[in-house]
């Protein structure tokens, strides 16, 4: 049994969560509302030890001890590894990378849920990111899409959340993360309830769109984890019906896309609410400038892992089809490459605004093609029941808003299509990251129009690094044409509201 995983059975001290013993004992943390001052910058000088933790518990967070096999790794070895596998890190006192499961010291009942989930060795940001998450330290991982990362920060909470006194009636979450969209939220809620149910261990998930009264029960009840969206996480803290007192373990999840969604000052918000020691996870695809300065004031002495390289690339288990063509043709285009590839698999078609997505879909079912369409403007219980009758198969086409296009989470999705092309060059790679995702195949094809000339020569560059053929008609264009100014081809205005459509 792992050292952090033997508990008393002292409700006052640290819960065995496997037992039935429920909710009980004072809260460690008491009740005072202290507001709390955020880390100092990660190149900075000063410890989050040596600010303001008058009344704060101590708590533990470094869980990771090095197994013989990992030990024995000679640093040639390490080295040949993480080359292989493409990890780049950088940090002090740097763990070595796990192989295997067994490796990373997590409890037997979490792998067992890691078996069950079929899972066969740990992808290579679970590889690096697990015993760096495991030692308590902060952690940059920037990863491409469908790259296990969600898995890399949920077992170690898991862990976390293990070694922790019990919730006590008014305490708030331990693990709190927080996510761009409410598609997102709930996909990370469904992993944290399926590793988290053999140590009973309760998370809920807090995002706008829906009415609060279940989402206030479930925090009032206690839950250790939280996954929110930052709107409705200060709505709840504002109208008390949460704290964040007890949260020691923080994710923020695409963090690249709360940026671009200008979530910048919610963010803030909540992070200075929560104690300055804690631990912070920051995960993104993309490392632009905004990302890292944001990082700089959350992050303590933080380690860094890079999967393959932080400039914008695409996942090369996905085959890339660009096609140069007129706004006139798209449709004829569209039905077409339907007729070709229709076998039952299940095809996201992407588009620009609510209104062309509406529009495509009514279209394409006139003729016979049975799509559904998701975006902002409807309902969550409508996006729910869309979202499930395209999982099911019962309607293999989807039509989407840029709303999906993270954190969208459906096994089996064969082709994405993006009728139009994306505002920036992330949303391209992470609307085609919809597929070939946990080490599948897939297939994207874009329509790409005069109008999209500026990002020809940036895709082609994408294109090229993912070893993708690139059409004459794009090469051509990218010669003619300059790239994206600052603000086009990356991160969009932040007054652009157009990441809720």
């Amino acid at each position: 049994m792992s050292r952090y995983d033997s508990r008393t059975g002292d409700s006052t001290s640290y819960r065995d969560r496997r037992s039935d013993s429920g909710f009980g004992g004072t809260s460690a943390y008491g009740s005072s509302g202290s507001h709390l001052s955020s880390k100092k910058d990660n190149d900075g000088n000063e410890s989050p030890r040596k600010l303001d933790l008058d009344g704060l518990t101590p708590f533990e967070k470094n869980f990771y001890v090095e197994s013989p096999a990992v030990a024995a790794m000679t640093d040639t070895e390490v080295e040949e590894y993480r080359k292989l596998r493409e990890i780049t890190v950088e940090g002090k006192d740097i763990p070595k990378p796990v192989k295997s499961f067994r490796d990373v010291g997590f409890p037997d009942y979490v792998l067992e849920e890691i078996k069950k989930a079929g899972f066969t060795e740990p992808t290579p940001i679970q590889s690096q990111g697990w015993p760096m998450a495991m030692k308590g330290r902060d952690l940059i991982g920037i990863a491409e899409t469908g790259s296990g990362k969600t898995i890399s920060y949920l077992l170690p909470a898991i862990v976390h959340v293990n070694a922790q006194p019990i919730l006590a009636p008014g305490d708030g979450p331990i693990v709190l993360v927080l996510a761009p969209t409410r598609e997102l939220a709930v996909q990370i809620q469904q992993e944290a309830s399926k590793f988290g149910s053999s140590s009973k261990i309760k998370s809920t998930c807090i995002y706008g769109g829906v009415p609060k009264g279940p989402q206030v029960r479930d925090l009032q009840k206690g839950v250790e984890i939280v996954i929110a969206t930052p709107g409705r996480l200060i709505d709840m803290m504002e109208s008390n019906n949460t704290n964040l007192r007890r949260v020691t373990y923080l994710v923020l999840d695409e963090a690249d896309r709360m940026l671009d969604m200008g979530f910048d000052p919610q963010i803030r918000k909540i992070v200075s609410h929560i104690r300055p020691d804690r631990q912070t996870l920051y995960w993104s695809a993309t490392w632009p400038k905004e990302v890292e300065q944001l990082s700089k004031k959350f992050l303590y002495n933080p380690y860094k892992v890079i999967i393959g390289s932080s400039d914008l690339k695409a996942n090369r288990a996905i085959r890339q089809i660009v096609d140069v063509i007129s706004e006139s043709q798209k449709y004829n285009k569209l039905v077409k490459l339907l007729e070709d590839i229709m076998d039952g698999s299940r095809i996201l078609v992407f588009l620009d605004t609510k209104k062309g997505c509406d529009q495509i879909t009514r279209q394409l079912r006139m003729d016979g093609w049975p799509a559904l369409s998701i975006h902002g403007d409807k309902s969550q219980a409508e996006r729910d029941w869309v979202l499930s009758e395209f999982r099911s198969g019962k309607s293999p086409i989807m039509t989407a808003t840029d709303v999906a296009a993270r954190g969208l989470d459906v096994k089996d999705v064969k082709y994405v299509i993006n009728y139009d092309f994306p505002g920036s060059l992330e949303d391209y790679v992470h609307r085609i990251g919809r597929t070939g995702r946990a080490g599948a195949k897939g297939t994207a094809y874009t329509f790409f129009t005069v109008a999209n000339a500026r990002f020809a020569k940036e895709l082609i560059n994408i294109l090229e690094e993912a070893g993708q053929k690139v059409s004459p008609e794009l090469a051509s264009m990218g010669r003619s044409t300059a790239p994206p100014p600052p603000g086009l081809g990356g991160f969009r205005d932040r007054g652009s509201r157009r990441g809720w459509s």
